[in-house]
Order: C-alpha cells, then structure tokens, then sequence
C-alpha cells in the first residue's frame, strides 16, 4: 500500500483525523481533501501532509481529482447526503470506495451501485472499521455453520463512546423508528420496541433492538431473512426511547434535527 494513492476526505473531522495521524504514523503519506481549506491546512502543515479542498457539489473537479487515486477514505459526513457524490465520483474516476458509515441508507446504496462498480473495477466497502465488518463476518461465520438458518441476531457491546459524527448520524434515525429484517423485507418498528438479555461476555445485560447497518449488509452477505440487532441499554433509558415513539413526527421536523445537533 505505500506505493498507492490514498485520499482521505473530511481529514479535518474527528475521525478523519485520527485515521490520519495512523496513517502517517505506519509511514503511508495520504492527501488530505475535504470541503475547508482552512479547516484542513493546519491538519496538513503539522503532519507535512497534501492537503485539496474539495466541494462534493462540483462533480466534475472531484471525478478529476480522484483519477490518479487509488482509494479513497471517506470521513466526512453526514452520509446521508455526501455518501452519494463520493460513491459516484469513484465509479466513474475508478477508485476504490471505502467510507466509515453505520447508516443503513448508505449500505442500500452501495449495495445497488454493485453492477456498476463492479464493471468499473472498483470495490465499494462502506463501514470500514468497527461499524459492520467485525459483525458481518460473524454472520457470514455463523450462516456457514448453521447454513439452514432462517433467524439471525446479532448484538455488540462496546466501553467506546460516540464521536460526533455518529452522534449526529443517531439523531437522524429519531424520526424514523428502529428497524429489522423480517421475511427478508425491511420493517421499521418502534424505538425500544423488541427488548431482550444477552451476555455479551461480562455477564447479561438488558439490550434492545437498533436500526444498525447489519439490518441491511448481514442480509445480503447471508441472505437470512429475519434479522434483528442489539446493543446493551439500560432499561430506564429504554423507557424514555419508548416514549419518544409519540414524538416521531416532531423528530423528523429539519429545525429540530438541526437543533439537536447543535
């Protein structure tokens, strides 16, 4: 990999940077690229680093700038609305795709540019990192061992807490509602809705069902129809999830989502 290409775009964001500064610290010199000049040059003069600003709206100068890419690492969210340019901008430039996304949405997409990446060579690989692969080859394990299967969960716990980013990406789904994979269809259900006990390996713990990436990549990896995925909660903030199931029409409301974030 040292003699490829690597971009990384949205470099000046928390994770942008961390990935960054490993980068450099394994030797690999990346181009650091994103929306801000200003926001990036510091980034780039402390790690004597490339640094390119670029807008996602300007497809043209951004499918030329990649065209000399090997692989670009895109950090920059939020997905919901930057995941799309970049994807196409790769296929198109032909270069491989990694972002690092827990939005299902996202997954979908990548999904259904595969024909097209795949004529194009270019490997699309959204949720990079800890967001679906670890759980993804757990399932693919899993379906392999018990390949009769018709009903998948899957849980995680985690002592990390959220960055930013995903912070944000979390408020988005308030409006929505969770979500799971029943008869092979994507259902959205309620927040706090299916509940359970598992032992993640330190004991049990009271866990509920949120609508993560695995609702969309554990399927087309297994092809399992019934899938549902956990994360440890207390049921004190269950309830309060719960509650907010009334409030879902007001959740969805831009200004309120743009209030929550900030």
């Amino acid at each position: 990999m040292n003699n490829k290409k690597i971009m990384i775009y949205g470099a000046n964001g928390y994770t942008g940077e961390l990935i960054a500064r490993q980068a450099v610290a394994q030797g690999y010199r990346p181009i650091l690229a994103g929306r801000s000049a200003a926001k990036l040059q510091p980034l780039a003069d402390e790690l004597g680093l490339p640094a390119m600003a670029i807008s996602l709206d300007a497809s043209e100068t951004l499918e030329r700038s990649l065209r000399d890419i090997d692989v670009v690492i895109h950090c920059a969210g939020p997905f919901s609305v930057t995941a799309e340019p970049m994807l196409r901008a790769c296929i198109a430039a032909g270069t491989h795709y990694q972002d690092i996304t827990g939005e299902m949405a996202v997954y979908q997409l990548a999904h259904s540019l595969h024909a097209e990446a795949k004529a194009a060579g270019v490997v699309l690989c959204p949720g990079t990192g800890f967001d679906v692969i670890p759980t993804d080859c757990l399932a693919a394990a899993l379906q392999q061992a018990i390949p009769t299967a018709t009903h998948l969960t899957l849980g995680f716990d985690s002592d990390s807490g959220l960055s930013p980013g995903t912070a944000k990406t979390s408020i988005e789904s308030l409006g929505i509602g969770s979500a799971v994979r029943r008869s092979g269809e994507l259902e959205i259900i309620g927040h706090g809705e299916l509940t359970r006990t598992i032992d993640f390996g330190r004991g049990e713990k009271f866990a509920v069902a949120i609508p993560w990436g695995d609702i969309a990549t554990a399927y087309y990896t297994t092809e399992i129809p019934n899938i549902e995925v956990y994360i440890p909660m207390s049921p004190r903030r269950a309830k309060k999830l719960q509650r907010m199931n009334k409030f879902r029409w007001l959740l969805r409301q831009n200004w309120v989502q743009n209030w929550l974030k900030g």
